[in-house]
Parts: structure tokens; sequence; C-alpha cells
């Protein structure tokens, strides 16, 4: 945290103590939302508050009392009693320790502090923060509401609803810069960059100050970290068992006592291995610096050595060879120092460095021990680990591993090279690599812009009749109007002279020329068939997009419901289980906002962006692996053909069957028309004579709402939930 809030919420926290008891920050945190919901801001902001005190709080009780119980319950030196009174005298005096220590500290038993996973997850994601942001602004505290949000959003850049309201903070008046804190900012990620910035610019002497101190924080969170690994046996998500005689044999299947004692050591091992993985990511980011502690030493060595201190340039490099001891350039820089410095100078590594790599290499023998004897995995952090250390049965599964893997990756680089195309001129413009994901592709050029206006045109006459959207409020925000247009109503309008009839078989003819692309790249020999087809436009409503906040449409996936909170995706109804594939065909450009974003289960972590033009074609499988949203448009109007695909024939799009139908008896009319035509040519009657045949708005006798072909009347809130 910043070094000038963690004082203050562990003095909170010991006050609390003092005052008799620190009380557990889930409960705190429940009451605080509670008040949040019920729109008492006061009371949230100072529960939400409390809850983060008393979480830093048991946090700092627990690293201390581990410290302290570690030392004193250490072993003892010399004979002692058979080892296993022995082990267990040591291990029950720890656990006594712990539970006096903390019960002090916490004035209270320590089981009342026990959380469930998701209440530490949102404390691990800064939750509360989210909250707060809410309460301080609804009571005018703009400054802590500003801090409160910038903290979240530091953890949580991907999140879009808190990227659109730290835009709106930017916009207001009074919001000072250095508002934007981060109230949980710990100090080695600012040494570590200032550090970088000023070798990066060759200043030396800057650098080994700046990047000696993130060292230290970082060593120093380490054992923080690994501290805190000392927790309660967390056995892995599963669903919960509802069925009486599967909880017997649950309960008979219990680990016997060096089982369980095995399994709950090695969790914690592992878990104090993967605490370089903690340090190493700054705040917001996915991916852990590399070989985070290594490469500290392996800057600080140069900026040394080009500073003129040998002495320590050679201490450095001493120590980075304990993590890469075959490293040649180390290697001969190490043979440099000791020329310049002399034979009689000896060069020896840090301590602490070598008692980190000593530990660390202990504790991986033992996991990699209990893998390959026990099961389980693990995930090795380090690419320093030497190779000697993995068991050659680990290492033969490793390789079988990376043989399937690669050849999972030739296999869908083979189907995405597949080719060419069904038809000529279209590109492939981005693939699942390049999307960040599974089953994604980005097509270019499948429509003209001649063939895209004749489709804009379609949505503009059919605009004053449509499918029952016309001018009505989207169903997924206010601040946009929705009109639809399926390829029936299409045909009905052209039939009944509302619309051109070529305009209405472009419709057809250019969502099966999307199937086949989709078809042919994704399921090649495996028949795809429409499962909807729809021509959506959705249109800004002017004078309501100022500190608009919300999505066109929400984060969501086709054919599961997705749950962001469990990280799950249920296939079950009332989704639309039976979509297989999904597209958008685009048709303008001409408007602003309105691009196709992919994400994480989450709902929040942006993978992957589409935007639309015309004759843009993006497809991907319509399940968990594929959450979609839309972001707002802002101005102006987006249209594009939303499509949906199944493997079902039962599940086959009805409607395009009666469209095509339709169209067929229109071509057969035309035909018999053209027949008719040339006879009275034959006979010297006038070819320049009007054809009875609807084309456009031509003269018809036809009633303009007419039921469809079928005799019935469509209901016309029988649209799909989700569109594009």
């Amino acid at each position: 945290m910043a070094s000038a809030l963690l004082p203050l919420l562990l003095a909170l926290a010991a006050t609390s103590a003092a005052a008799g008891r620190l009380l557990p920050y889930d409960l705190l945190y429940a009451d605080g939302v509670r008040a949040y919901l019920a729109r008492e801001w006061a009371r949230a902001a100072e529960l939400l508050q409390r809850s983060l005190h008393s979480y830093a709080g048991l946090r700092e009780a627990r690293g201390a009392c581990r410290r302290a119980c570690r030392d004193e319950a250490a072993f003892a030196r010399g004979p002692a009693a058979p080892w296993e009174a022995a082990f267990f005298d040591r291990v029950l005096q720890r656990a006594e320790c712990l539970q006096h220590c903390l019960g002090r500290r916490l004035g209270g038993p320590p089981s009342a502090h026990r959380v469930s996973h998701a209440i530490r997850r949102d404390f691990e994601r800064r939750e509360p923060y989210n909250y707060l942001q809410v309460a301080f602004f609804q009571l005018k505290k703009l400054d802590q509401a500003v801090s409160a949000a910038h903290t979240f959003f530091v953890a949580n850049p991907q999140h879009l609803q808190m990227r659109e309201d730290m835009e709106k903070y930017r916009r207001m008046s009074g919001v000072k810069a250095d508002s934007f804190r981060d109230l949980e900012a710990t100090p080695l990620w600012e040494a570590y960059e200032a550090g970088l910035q000023h070798y990066n610019a060759d200043e030396y002497l800057q650098a080994v100050a700046r990047l000696e101190e993130s060292l230290r924080e970082a060593m120093s969170a380490l054992e923080e970290c690994r501290t805190l690994c000392e927790g309660p046996w967390e056995e892995e998500e599963k669903e919960e068992e509802k069925d009486g005689d599967q909880e017997e044999e649950k309960e008979d299947m219990q680990p016997g006592l060096y089982e369980a004692i095995a399994a709950h050591y090695v969790q914690v091992l592992k878990c104090r291995q993967q605490c370089v993985i903690e340090i190493a990511t700054k705040p917001g980011r996915i991916s852990a610096t590399e070989d985070f502690i290594p490469s500290h030493l392996d800057l600080l060595q140069f900026a040394y050595d080009q500073g003129g201190n040998k002495t320590l340039a050679a201490e450095c490099a001493a120590s980075y060879l304990l993590f890469y001891p075959m490293d040649e350039p180390m290697l001969e820089k190490m043979n440099q120092y000791r020329t310049e410095l002399g034979k009689d100078t000896t060069v020896t590594a840090r301590e602490n460095i070598q008692h980190y790599v000593e530990r660390s290499l202990m504790e991986k023998k033992l996991i990699y021990y209990a893998v390959e004897h026990l099961g389980g995995t693990f995930n090795d952090p380090d690419l320093w680990t030497p190779d000697e250390l993995i068991p050659e049965s680990l290492k033969e599964q490793q390789r079988e591993d990376q043989e399937k893997q690669k050849q999972e990756t030739l296999d869908v680089k083979e189907r995405e090279k597949r080719g060419p195309l069904p038809f000529e001129g279209i590109t492939v413009t981005m693939d699942s690599r390049e999307m960040n994901g599974t089953q994604r592709v980005v097509f270019d050029q499948v429509l003209t812009e001649s063939e895209c206006l004749d489709l804009l045109r379609l949505t503009k006459a059919a605009g004053g009749t449509g499918d029952g959207l016309r001018g009505r409020r989207s169903p997924h925000t206010p601040h946009e109007r929705f009109e639809g247009l399926t390829v029936l109503k299409a045909m009905q309008l052209a039939q009944n002279g509302d619309v051109d009839w070529k305009d209405a078989k472009l419709l057809l003819q250019a969502s099966e020329k999307s199937r086949k692309i989709i078809e042919s790249y994704f399921t090649p020999g495996k028949k795809l068939h429409f499962s909807f087809t729809h021509l959506v436009c959705r249109t800004a409503v002017e004078g309501e997009q100022e500190g608009r906040m919300d999505l066109s449409h929400p984060v969501h996936a086709d054919n599961c419901l997705l749950d962001p909170e469990g990280n799950e995706c249920w296939r079950e109804p009332p989704a639309y289980v039976y979509r297989d594939y999904s597209g958008i065909l685009y048709l303008n450009d001409d408007f602003q906002g309105g691009g196709l974003f992919f994400t994480e289960l989450d709902a929040v972590t942006v993978t992957a962006k589409v935007y639309p033009k015309c004759g843009r074609l993006v497809a991907f499988s319509s399940g968990k692996e594929n959450p979609h949203g839309v972001w707002a448009v802002s101005s102006g109007r987006r249209c594009a053909v939303a499509l949906w695909y199944t493997h079902s024939p039962e599940h086959a799009e009805q409607e395009r069957l009666k469209a095509e139908e339709l169209m067929e008896k229109a071509a057969a009319e035309q035909d018999k028309m053209d027949g008719q035509l040339h006879q009275r040519d034959d006979r010297g009657s006038s070819s320049s004579q009007e054809s009875p045949m609807p084309s456009g708005r031509a003269k018809t006798t036809r009633r303009r709402h007419k039921p469809s072909s079928d005799g019935t009347q469509h209901p016309k809130e029988l649209r799909p939930r989700d569109e594009f």
C-alpha cells in the first residue's frame, strides 16, 4: 500500500484491536454493500473503509504472528525424542503460538476471520473501492471518489464501466490531477520503473539507487507473501455434491493423517513458489515481468560497471550466476572483474540471494517429488530451474504435453490456412491467434460498396414498416433506437411493392454467401444451417449521449447464459443452446462507436476488438469461448446483418424457407411475364410497355399489409433476445 496509507490502515486496525476486537472484514464488507444498495451513502462509505482497514490489519496480524511463532517454535539441535514426537511437538507449539498471538492481536477467536474464497477474491481485486467511489461521489466527496475509482481501475484496467467513469471524472471541473492516486500502491513498482527510466537514459548512479530499492522491496514482498501462504487447506473448486450417498462416499475418501499433512504442505510450498509471480505482476497487468529477481541483478551488474564500481558489479554478477551458472556472457564478465580486481579479491554472491536460491531449490525438489509419487501438477514459475531437478518421468510427460500442444496448434493453423475460400477476392484479415482466442476470424471484401449501399437502402425503405421495431428504443439501452428486418419480412415487403425485389434478394444472397464462407472455414464437410438472420440498425438518440456510461449491447455469449461471477457460461434454456456459429456482416462505418469486442468469461477483460466497415464479416463459435459485446453507438446509425447458424436441421430457420419460396415464386412469375412480353413483341406490340411485375415501388394491386404466405400473422414480439 502507499506509504502514507499503510500506517493509517494498520493504526486503525490496531486501534480496533486495542478497543477489544478487530471485526471480521467480510461482515463489514457485507454490511457496507447492503448500505450501498439501500443508498445510505455515508454508512456505506464508513463500513467499506472499515472493511479495508480490517483486511489490512488481519494480514498484518497473520504475518507478524507467523514470523514470531516460526522463530519461537524452531527445532532444537542435538539429541531429541523419536522424530514423530519431536516433529509434532514443534507443530503443536507453533499452532498454540499462532492461536494465542492472533487471538491477542485480533481481540477474538481467529476462526471468526475465516472468509469465503469469493470474498477474498473481491478484496484481491479491490472490489470495495468500486463501491466506495460511488458512495463518495454521492456524498459529494469528489477527491476521495476519484482516488477510490483510480485505485480500483489500476488493478482492473479492462473494466469497461470504470473506464467510462474515469473519463467522466477527468472531464469534471474541480478534479485535481493528484486526486488520481493509487491508495494501495507499493514502493516496489514506483522504484522499479524509475530505475528502468534512469537505466535507459544512461543515468547509472540514479539507476542503481532505485533498482536497489526495488530489489529490497521485492525481497520483502516475497517474504510477506510466503508467510501468508500458511493459510487453511483449500480444495480445488468442484461442483458441490448434494446427494446423500455421494456425501457419505466423499467422507469415506478423506485422506489419512500423513496424506492430509503432505497435501496441505505441498499446497503451501506451491503457493510460496508462486509468490514470485505475484510480486512480479504489476497491478492491472495479466502477465508477470519475466525473471524479475535475476533481471534486477543483471541490470545492477551493468549499471555498477558503467558507474565504475567494479566490486559491486562483480557481486551482482556472482549473484546472477546462482540462477544461471552457465550463462556465458556473465561468466566472461566475472573473469573480467576478477582480473580487474586482482586474484586476491574474493568475489561472493549476496547472502540473501544465495539463501533465496537454496531455499527455492529445496522447495522445488520436494514439490517435484510429491508430483511424481503422489500425483498432481506443478507450474514452475521460474525459467532458471535446473533441468536435472525435474524427474525423468515428469520430463517425459512434459514432452508429451508439449508435443500434444504443438500438434493442436498445427491443427488450428491447418484449419485456418485451409483454402481457398469459396469466393474470390475475400481476405482473412484476422485469425484466432491475432484475436487472442479460439474459433474467431475476420473476413474483408465479402460485399462491394454498391452492395452495402443497396442493403442500406433496404433498411431505409423498410423503416416505415419493418418488423415491429420501427423507431423503438433498443431493448439493451435507452440511448439508441433499434430497427430490424427478417428475410421473410423483406420478401413480403417486396411482394407488397414497399421495397425493391433486387434489394430483398440481395439480403438472401449476402447471408447465404456468408454462410458458405463460415462453413468452409470452420466446418468443411459439415453442413451449417441458418438459425436466424436479422438485418439490424442501431441509431444514437440525439441529445441523450452526454455522460452515457452503458454499452450498445452488454457482454453475452450466443448459446449459453454467461455467469461472470462464477467464470462460467451455462448451456441451458432459455439460452439458444442449439446455436453453433455466429456472424456479423457489416454494411457501413459512418458512425461513432459501435465496435464489437470479445472478453474473457469475466465479461470485463477485453481480448479482441473489431471495427465495422462495409463488407467486413466477423465469425466465431457461439459458445463460452467467445463472450462478446458492442460498444455504445454515440453518433449516427450502425447497420449489419446478424447471422446465427446451427448443425441441427431441426432448428433450421423456417422463415428463411418461406422467404426462399416467395423468391422462387416471384422469379417464376417474372419468367412468365418475360415470356408474355416476348409473345407480344413477336406480334408487333410495343416493347416499351411497362411490365406488371412488381419491382421497387411499381404499380401493384396487392394489399400493403398482407399476412404471411401461410395465412397467419407472425407475432411481432418473437425476436431474438440478443442482437449484435
